[in-house]
């Protein structure tokens, strides 16, 4: 209908938009016949029946229109006197020309005779060389060919005439009634956009009602708390991809008043953003009226979801990973209120380990106390840390995606259980990958080295505020010096003198 407005529609845009318009009313009487009721009546009823639009189009264009206007295949023939006599004129002239290499065989006697077009000369009549001396009279030369000679006469060019003169005057009327039609088809336009966004907002709902009926999902119940209880979610695209069966369901329950916060751990590859983000799509999908995957879900209505999840950068404006997921939490902190669903995952990855769980941990307990929130959160981590938050928050809790170890070998077994995780099982990960033997034995014995370190009170011990986890032991004095100097304020000359000195330096005290 756009383009029917806008003068840019072709024929094939008027044929669609009658065959959409013919099946309405029959969606039309679905919806409204008996046993219909409520809301599914009244969709019916926003559907139109445009009898006139489909006649219009029906009577004009015909079914096999061509896909440009104006080569006199768009217009149905019986829908104007005018342009049906101009086709009749040129049909006549073509029979006439058509007929013409029978006529002049017969008058001439040249069996070879042929009569040909093309777009320098037109229409023309060739004869073999070997029978010129049988040539008319009447036959005017118009071109000589190594083996033939190429004739006209003035009959022929009569009829040529016509035939060029009706194939103008077919394509300034077919483009002239066909703007017309489009005017009066566009004069229909406001119920005819009705009737589209009735029957667009009708498909909507049935394709929400197929997926739940062959999904198996269920009603949710829709409710003006604060409390999300949720018994064998899963995640309606993921469950898709996987064979039937293998998907593991699990519960969630959060509540502003009891269990606000919920800390999940447990290793990459576990689970943990499938389960944060199933629950965020099946609040999303309960409130804009859809039923949900879940075998019970019971869900107080949130203003806004938040979500920080994924790893990204902005080079354009020269934002690093780090920094858009700041900017993105910041955004979250500033606008969600007690009222919206908080799904945070791996908050404070992108810097230093204890900077990520200084903030990492801000970052829960302003969610916690703050008087302006205090929202239902998910708050997927690494940091085992965070698990102490349980501690003394008391309206946080801790979950873990439960993982069974067997002979130094892992399984993940998707299940979300109530608890913190004791491991990361980030080392098993990598193996699973591909890394080289090598790389893995290696992370093996520095991962053992960095937790006797730790529990002796070493850098993995609690530290200071300014206290950074180092895998390189104390900086050498090399190095320091190197950190102190302003290269600004050196020559070039000074510049590679002093680095002269400290690669003689490390290379003596390395």
């Amino acid at each position: 209908m756009s383009r029917i407005l806008g003068g840019n529609a072709a024929a094939r845009d008027l044929l669609a938009l009658r065959d959409s318009l013919r099946i309405a009313p029959q969606v039309r009487e679905l919806l409204s016949g008996d046993g219909q009721e409520g809301e599914v009546a009244g969709l019916g009823r926003g559907i139109g029946v445009h009898e006139e639009v489909v006649g219009l189009i029906d009577a004009a264009i015909a079914d096999d229109a061509a896909a440009s206007v104006g080569d006199g295949r768009v217009i149905r023939p019986g829908y104007s006197a005018e342009l049906d006599g101009i086709r009749e004129g040129a049909r006549s002239a073509r029979d006439y020309i058509a007929g013409l290499e029978a006529r002049e065989r017969e008058r001439t006697g040249i069996r070879s005779l042929k009569v040909g077009y093309n777009r320098v000369f037109g229409y023309y009549i060739e004869v073999s060389k070997a029978n010129s001396d049988l040539v008319p009279e009447d036959y005017v030369r118009r071109q000589t060919l190594v083996n033939a000679e190429r004739y006209v006469i003035p009959e022929m060019k009569d009829y040529e005439s016509r035939i060029l003169a009706a194939q103008d005057r077919i394509a300034e009327v077919e483009v002239s009634l066909f703007r017309g039609i489009c005017t009066e088809v566009g004069r229909s336009a406001a119920g005819v956009l009705s009737t589209a966004r009735a029957l667009a907002r009708v498909d909507a709902l049935r394709s929400l009602g197929e997926v739940a009926a062959a999904n198996g999902y269920v009603r949710p119940d829709l409710n003006d708390g604060t409390t999300l209880d949720i018994e064998q979610g899963r995640h309606p695209v993921v469950e898709t991809l996987l064979e039937s069966g293998r998907f593991v369901p699990n519960d969630v329950r959060l509540s502003a008043e009891e269990e606000q916060v919920v800390i999940l751990t447990g290793p990459n590859m576990a689970g943990k953003s499938t389960f944060i983000r199933q629950v965020a799509i099946i609040v999303l999908m309960a409130q804009i009226g859809s039923f949900v995957p879940a075998r019970i879900a019971s869900v107080g209505m949130v203003d806004r979801i938040f979500t920080r999840v994924g790893l990204q950068d902005d080079l354009t404006v020269g934002q690093s990973t780090f920094m858009v997921e700041m900017v993105e939490t910041a955004a979250i902190l500033n606008h969600a209120t007690r009222r919206s669903l908080i799904v945070l995952d791996e908050i404070g990855r992108g810097t230093s380990t204890y900077d990520g769980l200084a903030i990492a941990r801000a970052t829960a307990e302003y969610i916690h106390n703050h008087p302006a929130l205090g929202c239902r959160t998910l708050f997927a981590t690494h940091y085992h840390e965070l698990t102490r938050l349980a501690e003394t928050l008391p309206r946080a809790r801790n979950h873990n995606v439960l993982v069974a170890e067997e002979d130094g070998e892992i399984v993940f077994l998707h299940r979300i259980a109530p608890g913190g995780a004791d491991r990361s099982y980030g080392v098993h990960v990598a193996r699973l990958a591909g890394l080289p033997s090598g790389v893995i034995k290696r992370a093996w014995d520095v991962l053992a080295e960095l937790e006797g370190t730790a529990a002796r009170g070493g850098p993995r011990a609690e530290a200071g505020p300014m206290q950074q986890l180092s895998f390189l032991g104390p900086p050498s004095p090399v190095v320091e010096e190197l950190l102190s100097i302003d290269p600004s304020a050196m020559t070039p000359l000074e510049a590679m003198a002093k680095l002269y000195e400290l690669k003689e330096r490390a290379r003596n005290h390395p």
